[in-house]
């Protein structure tokens, strides 16, 4: 019955987004790629709502997804600034975090995240990646506030990347940085709380390290 509620709240909040932004369930399926039938459960109470289905409502609705977490039910932290003894968590925390979370199943390692950002650094230079890093930072920038420390760092490596101060290389790392905290869904998706944000610090304290090498 509890969780009835919860399905109800999250079917009511659902409701009330897309009559303010004149949007009916088949629109909001074109805009997320999610069935329209699959919309229609949630918002009636009859299916429960994923992660990966809250994450695409927020962006296309507008609305912070801890918003629609709470609604639908999931234990959802206080975000809070992250600090730096949450980057240096020993990868056996964080995992043992995830499986708590009971939201994500893939094990979690630095080497994840090294592989992930390789993977950008190539994506960094191409004109698609380099265009979707001047429109798309200061947008995700804006969505999520300041979450500690890293975020300077970000700043700068955007700076940098902008006005394209460095070497070919470096501003490839850079970029990788750059898109891997502009990504919603990396090695721990952002909308896992506590440590959605863990991975992104981490990725941009291997870049920051790479780069300080360099110089």
């Amino acid at each position: 019955m509890a969780e009835q509620k919860r399905d109800n709240k999250l079917g009511l909040l659902l409701k009330k987004l897309l009559k303010e932004r004149s949007l009916s369930m088949r629109k909001l399926s074109e805009l997320t790629g999610i069935d329209t039938a699959t919309i229609s459960r949630i918002i009636n109470g009859k299916r429960k709502a994923q992660p990966e289905h809250l994450q695409k409502f927020a962006d296309y609705l507008g609305v912070p997804i801890s918003e629609l977490f709470i609604a639908a039910g999931f234990a959802v932290e206080e975000k809070k600034e992250i600090q730096q003894s949450d980057i240096t968590m020993s990868v056996e925390s964080i995992q043992k975090l995830l499986e708590a979370s009971n939201l994500i199943d893939s094990e979690f390692s630095i080497a994840s995240v090294e592989r992930q950002l390789a993977n950008y650094e190539q994506y960094a230079q191409t004109e698609e990646g380099k265009e979707s890093i001047l429109k798309s930072f200061g947008e995700k920038l804006k969505k999520i506030g300041s979450l500690g420390p890293f975020i300077s760092q970000l700043k700068d490596m955007f700076e940098r990347f902008r006005l394209n101060k460095g070497t070919p290389r470096e501003l490839a790392i850079a970029g990788s940085a750059l898109i891997y905290f502009i990504v919603s869904v990396d090695v721990i998706p952002d909308y896992i709380f506590p440590v959605g944000y863990i991975d992104d610090a981490m990725a941009i304290q291997l870049v920051a390290n790479l780069l300080t090498i360099k110089q």
